[in-house]
């Protein structure tokens, strides 16, 4: 058995030479993983051949032949380690030399966000109605109807309701999603009694069921209140005036045609001179010259009514307090602003699009 542990002495000895002459010459962790593959691997590396004839040892010649064995397998896994890391570290500095940046280069501009145009359009609304001293009041987007209805004088029965298709919540029931945004200047007014005075906007989301070309289900819109004693028709048609010359400028001719609303008596409708042909008539304008822009009018006094029998006094006073409210969509606005010809573009996110205005 002496023989055979001589034998394997030998081999022991072969290999590491054969070791030291693969180690050398592998230059990267690719060719080291197969260095190691090749001596050390489960199934038929050099090393793992030895340990597997121990075997055929004598007990006193199998113990130090073990050892031997051991310390090999432990020199070369050590080894290899010291190799690897010294041949991923040359890769790195490689990748570094090849991949380095010149910080002395200038950066890259990320690219910034734009506020979407029904946002701008309702900023630009908003600045001009705080310029005039009306303050932005805002309401829930699901109200009762009480609020929605019955205090802008809609009771159940009556028909101006069919002119507003509205979604009804099933759960809780009695509740909508607003079809406007009047609600808020109830609840403005309800909360606000004393002194009896009210110059507001309240802007926000409402909801139809509507769904074509110039109709989302959901949209924006504000509406503005103005009251306190002695405010006339001719208040209501200079504001209205005003703030639409203020938006699109003064070169654009402001028309009112007698309407109905059932909060608002007498009612007008606004036009505007179309900004697309001038006046001339065009296909946006239907060869009018006239671009149909809001629903205005005075107060209804059974709204102030309604308001103080919810209030168990007489705040609001028919016959002291006057006042006038009108309302457009901002979606439109914005449509007509940018020339766009289908509402349903504006909540598409189309980056063609969204690109195409200012930040």
């Amino acid at each position: 058995m002496a023989g055979e542990g001589d034998a394997l002495r030998d081999r022991v000895r072969a290999i590491r030479a054969e070791f030291d002459t693969a180690l050398r010459a592998a230059v990267d962790v690719s060719a080291l993983q197969s260095v190691r593959d090749r001596f050390l691997g489960r199934k038929s590396g050099s090393v793992t051949d030895l340990m597997k004839s121990l075997g055929r040892l004598s007990p006193e010649d199998r113990r130090a032949a073990g050892q031997e064995l051991n310390a090999l397998r432990d020199l070369l896994e050590a080894r290899l380690q010291e190799a690897r890391a010294g041949a991923e570290e040359r890769a790195r500095a490689e990748t570094l030399r090849h991949e380095r940046v010149d910080v002395t280069l200038p950066g890259r501009v990320p690219a910034r966000g734009r506020r979407h145009p029904l946002t701008a359009t309702r900023e630009d609304l908003e600045d001009i109605f705080v310029s005039m001293g009306y303050e932005v009041y805002d309401g829930p987007e699901v109200d009762d109807d009480y609020h929605c209805f019955e205090a802008l004088n809609m009771p159940p029965d009556h028909p101006a309701r069919d002119m507003q298709a509205t979604f009804y919540l099933k759960d809780p029931p009695g509740l909508v999603l607003r079809t406007h945004t009047s609600p808020a200047q109830i609840r403005y007014m309800l909360s606000n009694p004393h002194p009896p005075q009210v110059r507001i906007i309240c802007p926000g989301k409402v909801f139809r069921r509507d769904d074509d070309l110039t109709h989302s289900p959901m949209f924006n819109q504000v509406e503005a209140l103005v009251v306190g004693p002695g405010i006339t028709v001719g208040d209501l048609k200079g504001t209205v005036e005003a703030f639409l010359h203020s938006l699109f400028g003064p070169q654009y001719p402001v028309r009112f045609r007698p309407s109905y609303f059932p909060y608002t008596e007498p009612s007008v409708e606004v036009d505007l001179g179309c900004i697309v042909c001038g006046g001339k008539g065009c296909r946006v304008c239907k060869g009018t010259g006239w671009l149909e822009i809001m629903g205005s009018g005075m107060v209804h006094p059974a709204v102030f009514e309604a308001v103080n029998q919810r209030l168990g006094k007489v705040v609001y006073d028919p016959e002291q307090v006057t006042g006038f409210a009108f309302g457009l969509g901002i979606d439109r606005v914005a449509m007509m602003r940018h020339g766009i010809g289908d509402i349903r573009l504006l909540y598409a996110n189309d980056l063609r699009l969204l690109e195409q205005f200012p930040s």
